[in-house]
Order: C-alpha cells, then sequence, then structure tokens
C-alpha cells in the first residue's frame, strides 16, 4: 500500500530532510511540499492525501489551526522541536510526534504506525460491498461486480455487471468510499475499477467495450498504479 503524503513546515531544512526521507521510502508518494498551513489548503482541495508531515508553530495559521479545518481525516504526524504540544497531539488524535533533529529510523516507525492505522481503517469500513438507495429500499452491491462510475449532474451512476444505478451523490463521497486499492479516478467525471481496465490509448481506456476519457490532471497517477512491464 502506497500513501500520498504531504509536507507542511516552514523550516526549509526540515522540509528538505523530509522530502528526502519520503524519497527513500517505498510506501510513500509525495503529493506536495509546503512552507505554510494556506498553501497546504489549497493542495488539500485538489489532491488526495493519506498522510501529513506537520509542523505546530507557522505563521498566520498554526499546524493545529489546519487540523481543525480538515473536513476529511488524514493520519497526522506531528514534527516540532518542542515536546510541549503532546497534550495537543493527544487531544487532536494524531498518529505520532516526530522531535527534531529527525533521523530516519523514528521517521520510518511513524510511517509504519499511519500505514497500519490506515489499513485497520479500510478493513473496518470497506467489507467488500456498499449499499445504495433505489426507490424505497437499500439495495447491496458487491465492490467486485462495478465497472465504473460516472458522474451525471448531481447525481452518480454506477456501471455494474448486472446493470446501471443513479444514485443522489458527489464523485468526491465516492471516491473517499471506494478502496483505493481497486478504484482510482481518472477523470473528474469518471472513477474505474483496476481490473476492469481492458486497453489504454494516450487519451482513453475502454472497460467493456466502453470508451472512457482520462484527464490530464489524473493521468499520472493511473499509469503509477498500473502493472506495468
Amino acid at each position: 500500500m502506497r500513501m500520498n503524503c504531504l509536507i507542511v513546515d516552514d523550516e526549509e531544512i526540515s522540509r528538505k530532510i523530509l522530502e528526502r526521507f519520503v524519497a527513500q521510502t517505498d510506501s510513500l508518494k509525495l503529493a506536495g511540499s509546503c512552507e505554510n498551513a494556506i498553501d497546504a489548503v489549497n493542495i488539500l482541495k485538489t489532491k488526495d492525501v493519506d498522510l501529513i508531515f506537520l509542523d505546530i508553530e507557522m505563521p498566520e495559521m498554526t499546524g493545529i489551526e489546519l487540523i481543525e479545518t480538515l473536513k476529511v481525516n488524514p493520519q497526522i504526524i506531528f514534527v516540532t522541536a518542542k515536546e510541549d504540544y503532546a497534550v495537543e497531539a493527544f487531544e487532536h488524535n494524531v498518529t505520532d510526534y516526530l522531535l527534531k533533529p529527525l533521523t530516519y529510523a523514528r521517521f520510518l516507525k511513524s510511517v509504519n504506525k499511519a500505514q497500519d492505522n490506515i489499513k485497520q481503517h479500510l478493513s473496518a469500513v470497506s467489507p467488500g460491498y456498499i449499499f445504495i438507495k433505489v426507490e424505497s429500499r437499500l439495495l447491496r452491491l458487491n465492490l467486485s461486480d462495478i465497472d465504473y462510475v460516472e458522474a451525471h449532474g448531481d447525481y452518480i451512476q454506477l456501471h455494474t455487471k448486472s446493470g446501471k444505478h443513479m444514485i443522489y451523490s458527489t464523485m468526491k463521497h465516492i471516491e473517499a468510499n471506494l478502496p483505493r486499492e481497486e478504484f482510482t479516478r481518472v477523470h473528474r467525471s469518471f472513477i474505474v475499477r483496476m481490473d476492469r481496465i481492458a486497453d489504454i490509448t494516450e487519451h482513453n481506456l475502454m472497460i467493456d467495450k466502453h470508451i472512457i476519457p482520462i484527464g490530464a490532471m489524473y493521468k499520472n497517477d493511473l499509469l503509477k498504479k498500473l502493472n506495468i512491464l
């Protein structure tokens, strides 16, 4: 399992060390590195992040204030030169607490802890099926039956082996509730099941004779997930 991570630290030396540690760690992919929490907020609006390495004392917005603005709950690892924030770390349920100067061994221990937390969460919330509301009843859909998801205005259409199902939802909500190891977003209007992809060209992919566009901003993530020989 590879985690998308974000570094937020106003000290350039600390950012560079963390970037080097991330590059050395196969289970991590750097989604961004920024010197303040405001830039981090903007990155989080456009990218899915599993783990944040977060400095606490920063100008304009502190790390703790950033946590309080989050609508999603990524793993948080505090990175600070002071031990005074242990209580805040506990109260905000952060994953771990790294003290500067940083060492790779301690960094890796924190990363492994974050990865274990995510795996436990996925096993708890993703039992292999979802329920969708169809008229006055709830219909169970196995995730393995879903070929792809398509946006239709304020609605989402689930394309499955047995047919199509239209539900009232958003792509962001659906994406957050599908296991990332099995599904990936390839376009602002499409999420596909990885093992259903039959063919890929420069700008499109094919699932069961259906041609699905690949958006430029999603192409690199798609290619990195593919098992290319």
